[in-house]
């Protein structure tokens, strides 16, 4: 309880919508065994994830979409 407790503290504060939560725990388990195939296929290596140029871009537009409101939080904490 108190991991979901900070968790839904930290999501009010970095302002975000409580319908991705939601996605993310629906398809949360399909997530989950895609990259179990992806990392028994590969044998372990992450480099499956950057190996062509599409899973690249596609992985870099994710990670920065996960960031971005993270990286929103502390530039407004460097200026006030």
């Amino acid at each position: 309880m108190l991991v979901f407790g900070l968790m839904g503290y930290a999501f009010k504060k970095l302002k975000y919508p409580m319908a991705p939560l939601v996605l993310a725990l629906v398809l949360g388990d399909m997530a989950e065994t895609s990259f179990r195939q992806s990392m028994l296929i590969s044998k372990g290596s992450l480099d499956i994830f950057v190996s062509t140029p599409l899973a690249g871009t596609i992985t870099c537009l994710a990670l920065m979409m996960l960031l971005w409101p993270a990286l929103g939080f502390f530039k407004k904490l460097s200026r006030g």
